[in-house]
């Protein structure tokens, strides 16, 4: 056996992960995350495995990524640059919420311990001072304003370091972060993607450059310049699982179901494999919705029955909680099969935003089932909801309840033949639901107001307006089976092609 240098067996030792592809071969496929260049000051023994930390933060692998960070500073105590890591798996920037009470208490320790170890590098401080502002006085300074922040530190960050790949990219995660989700003409998205887009040519192995432009694009308007991120990301790191769900999101917006199909399973058995169960639901409802759109009933079937089997579920736990409350109900609703939705029990934990997805879909089913009354308890009990959020400072989704609210009230009102007054609250609802972005926890909202719209006016016989909701509906949400099936039926009514 050839001796081998002392410093790749050091890292051997401390860091066994970092076993060559010939040496694991017989084991498993060699980890594949991507290719990206952090340097920092640490002991150079541990950069290689700073380097992965860092890979595993952009493909969102936050639990795998803080136990990478912690082993660096355990080789090397006097890394700071390790608790700047830490500090960020705790900082889930496009998820909800993306700070938990726990992370802020863990993310303050850790900053304070990389400001207390210190670094030479004017660089590295400028990161572990832009991340602190995200961690300070958190319990005094709303979220929004430590995150605006947060953003313009590390605009300055990257200005001053033009070179620097990495703060370029944790930069235009900034901005994706922020962008409000009001902004129809997506300002910050598009300032994002022309950071990524130049660095994306000169870095096409780096994970967190598809992952964002994906990220970027996940919108009506820019879903089409997604698709080659789309294309490349889960071969770049598919050792990540988030790597193979995160195409799906354009794959979503363009239609493109088979795409999107091929794409969850695969993220739902990488997920499992790795017992991400938050992520294993994610894709699992990326891939009912999908399967829901191709019209493969018996498929969606069995991964409702797949979450039945899912015990002792944390359901408070926003991923997990929204998407195992989100599954039922797009089985039952998608289907039109409204006594099922009506039978809905809302979960008895859980964000009230998520509770609101059960709550509405009973009142939607009672009232398409013509229960008018029930269904107006439901209402009512949305409201409840709406004001709850509202008190708690969640406008956005107080704003998405308030939708729902009128969902509920516009179905209400047909069962009560008011087609007049039903017809003006779902169209109130469809025209806030369309100047509002969705959030990536969602491949979209069950139904979308503007289709439901298409359905009540061809209820009320009036083919031709329901043909011109459908039509929008399509444009807003490419290949949706309902708005497809919706748009024949008005045409045939009407006896248009």
């Amino acid at each position: 056996m050839s001796r081998l240098p002392r410093t790749f067996l050091t890292v051997l030792l401390l860091f066994p992960h970092s076993l060559t592809a010939q040496e694991e071969h017989h084991h498993k496929a060699p980890e594949k995350l991507g290719k990206v260049s952090f340097p920092v000051s640490c002991l150079p023994v541990v950069q290689e495995e700073f380097d992965r930390s860092v890979a595993l933060l952009h493909s969102f692998a936050y639990a795998a990524a803080e136990s990478a960070f912690r082993s660096v500073a355990e080789v090397d105590p006097r890394c700071a640059m390790a608790h700047w890591g830490i500090a960020m798996t705790h900082f889930h920037q496009l998820w909800e919420p993306p700070l938990s009470p726990a992370a802020i208490s863990t993310g303050q320790r850790e900053i304070q311990l990389a400001q207390e170890i210190g670094t030479d590098s004017e660089r590295e401080r400028k990161f572990i001072q832009a991340l602190g502002l995200i961690y300070q006085e958190a319990a005094n300074i709303a979220y929004r304003t430590r995150a605006l922040n947060y953003e313009r530190a590390m605009s300055e960050l990257a200005a001053e370091n033009e070179k620097d790949t990495e703060a370029r990219v944790f930069y235009a995660l900034a901005l994706l972060a922020n962008a409000p989700p009001t902004d129809k003409t997506h300002a910050k998205q598009k300032r994002a993607a022309d950071i990524l887009e130049p660095i994306y040519r000169d870095y096409p192995h780096h994970p967190g450059i598809p992952h964002y432009l994906i990220h970027a694009y996940d919108n009506a308007e820019l879903a089409a310049r997604g698709l080659p991120a789309a294309r490349v990301y889960a071969k770049i790191a598919p050792s990540a699982p988030h790597a193979f769900h995160m195409p799906s999101h354009i794959f979503t917006r363009l239609g493109l179901w088979e795409d999107s199909i091929a794409s969850n399973l695969a993220a739902r058995d990488a997920a499992h494999e790795q017992g991400d169960t938050g992520e294993e639901l994610h894709a699992m409802d990326y891939l009912v919705y999908a399967y829901l759109q191709s019209g493969r009933y018996t498929e969606a079937e069995r991964i409702i029955q797949q979450l039945k089997s899912m015990a002792k579920l944390n359901r408070g736990d926003f991923k997990i909680g929204y998407a195992s409350t989100a599954l039922p109900v797009r089985y039952a609703i998608e289907r039109s099969q409204w006594a099922d939705a009506a039978a809905i029990v809302p979960p008895e934990v859980g964000p009230p935003h998520v509770v609101a997805i059960a709550v509405w879909a009973r009142g939607i089913g009672l009232a398409r089932s013509g229960r008018a009354g029930e269904a107006d308890t439901e209402a009512n009990h949305l409201r409840q909801i709406e004001e709850q959020l509202r008190a708690a400072g969640s406008d956005y989704w107080a704003a998405q309840t308030n939708i729902l609210v009128r969902e509920v009230g516009a179905w209400t009102a047909q069962a009560n033949r008011k087609p007049e007054e039903a017809a003006a609250l779902m169209r109130t609802a469809a025209d806030d639901e369309d100047a509002i972005e969705k959030l990536p926890v969602t491949p979209g909202p069950i139904v979308p107001a503007r289709e439901q719209l298409g359905y009540l006016l061809l209820a009320q016989n009036q083919p031709d307006l329901a043909a011109k909701e459908f039509e929008t509906a399509l444009s807003n949400a490419p290949g949706r089976r309902g708005a497809l099936q919706g748009a024949a039926q008005a045409a045939k009514l009407s006896g248009h092609k």
